[in-house]
């Protein structure tokens, strides 16, 4: 299933608030990625139906391995282009926000060619 990349942007805050938060609610969800909840609730069903993640009787989300494998990847790309653009002098808040766009046009060659270009020059 090909995701659009707001489902991504969901599966990548999962994953950032359960390595800060160790556990996360849609709520949790909404506050970071500044959404209301009916907003959240839609994109947690939807990749629930996906596979990507399942919801306990508590409420809290668990990305499975697919939703995990997924969400590292666009974090992977997140992290690295937000610190190429502040390394290249770019405001980090504008880095942040190309980042978030970059991180879901890129192809998986063009990306890992980039990553083996960086890190050659260091």
């Amino acid at each position: 299933m090909k995701l659009h990349a707001s489902r991504e942007d969901y599966l990548e805050t999962i994953l950032v608030l359960q390595m800060k938060l160790g556990m996360v609610r849609s709520v949790d969800v909404a506050r970071h990625m500044e959404v209301s909840k009916p907003s959240v609730c839609h994109a947690v069903a939807a990749l629930r139906d996906g596979g990507f993640l399942t919801m306990d009787e508590d409420y809290i989300l668990h990305l499975t391995d697919v939703g995990r494998k997924v969400a590292e990847k666009i974090y992977e790309r997140h992290c690295f282009f937000t610190e190429q653009l502040i390394a290249a002098g770019v405001d980090p808040k504008i880095a942040e926000a190309d980042a978030c766009r970059m991180e879901h046009l890129i192809s998986d060659e063009s990306f890992q060619r980039l990553k083996e270009a960086a890190q050659k020059r260091f």
